[in-house]
C-alpha cells in the first residue's frame, strides 16, 4: 500500500516547482504534513517556500541543546521575517541526564557507538514524537551532500518512521540554492561564510577544509563512511530507551 501511494504521488508532482508539489501535497494530506529544518541553506530555501504561501505545513526543528548560537540567530532572525513558528522538539530530560552523568558530557567523542547514542536520544527519539501521526515528512536533503545521498529519490518511503518522505530540492545544486537564497533575501546562517555547508551540533561540526567533502566537517573524528546520524538512513533503525 506504501509503494502505491508513492506510485500515485509521483507523476502527480513530477515536474512541477518544489514550492508546487509543497502546495500539492499540503492540499492532498491536509495537516499531516511536516517540514524538519536545522535552519541550512537547503532548510531555509523550504520554509520560505511553505511559509511565503503561508502553506498548512508544520515547520519543527529537534533542539538538541548542542547547536550554535549562529544557529539560535538564524532560527530566530526566519519567525521574526515570516511571523509563523518554528516548534521545537527537545530530547527527553531523563535520557540526556542518566548519558551525561554515567559517560560525561563528550561521550560521542570516544566511539561511534556512544556518538550514535548521543545522536539517538538528542536527535532520533524526538524526530519521531515529531513526526507521530503524520503522512509526509519533508526534507532538505539533496543528491550532492553525500555518496550515500546519492542513491535516494526525491520521493521514497521511511519504514523506520512509517513515513513517506519527500526531498523537494534533492537535484538541486548548491548554486541553485544560494542563488535562490540571494534572489528571496532569505535569512541564512553565517557559520556558511566561514567554511561550515553542513552545520549541527557544535561540538560534532567543524569548517571544512578547501577540497574537502561537503561533509566531512561532521563527526570529522569518525571514518567517512559513517557519518550520517540515523535521521535519514533507511538501514540504522534506532532503539528507543
Amino acid at each position: 500500500m506504501n509503494s502505491k501511494v508513492i506510485n500515485d504521488i509521483q507523476p502527480e508532482i513530477t515536474g512541477m516547482a518544489p514550492g508546487s508539489a509543497l502546495a500539492w501535497l499540503a492540499n492532498k494530506f491536509p495537516d499531516q504534513v511536516v517540514f524538519s529544518t536545522s535552519f541550512g541553506w537547503e532548510d531555509q530555501v523550504i520554509t520560505h517556500m511553505i511559509f511565503s504561501q503561508k502553506l498548512p505545513i508544520k515547520v519543527f526543528t529537534l533542539e538538541t541543546g548542542r547547536i550554535f548560537p549562529e544557529t539560535y540567530y538564524v532560527w530566530n532572525r526566519t519567525m521574526e521575517m515570516y511571523g509563523q513558528p518554528v516548534y521545537a522538539y527537545y530530547p527527553k530530560t531523563e535520557l540526556v541526564q542518566e548519558m551525561v552523568s554515567k559517560k560525561g558530557p563528550s561521550s560521542f567523542y570516544e566511539s561511534v557507538e556512544n556518538r550514535k547514542e548521543c545522536c539517538g536520544i538528542r536527535k532520533i527519539e524526538p524526530l519521531k514524537r515529531a513526526l507521530a501521526g503524520n503522512t509526509v515528512w519533508i526534507t532538505g536533503i539533496r543528491a550532492e551532500q553525500s555518496a550515500n545521498r546519492q542513491y535516494m529519490d526525491n520521493i521514497e518511503w521511511d519504514e523506520g518512521n512509517q513515513i513517506i518522505k519527500y526531498h523537494p530540492i534533492y537535484s538541486w545544486s548548491l548554486d541553485e540554492v544560494k542563488n535562490y537564497i540571494k534572489t528571496n533575501n532569505i535569512p541564512y546562517n553565517p557559520l556558511h561564510d566561514k567554511g561550515f555547508p553542513s552545520i549541527g551540533c557544535a561540538p560534532c561540526t567543524r569548517a571544512v577544509q578547501p577540497g574537502e567533502d561537503f561533509r566531512a566537517g561532521r563527526w570529522w573524528w569518525e571514518d567517512q563512511s559513517k557519518k550520517e546520524c540515523g535521521l535519514h538512513s533507511v538501514q540504522e533503525i534506532i532503539t528507543e530507551k
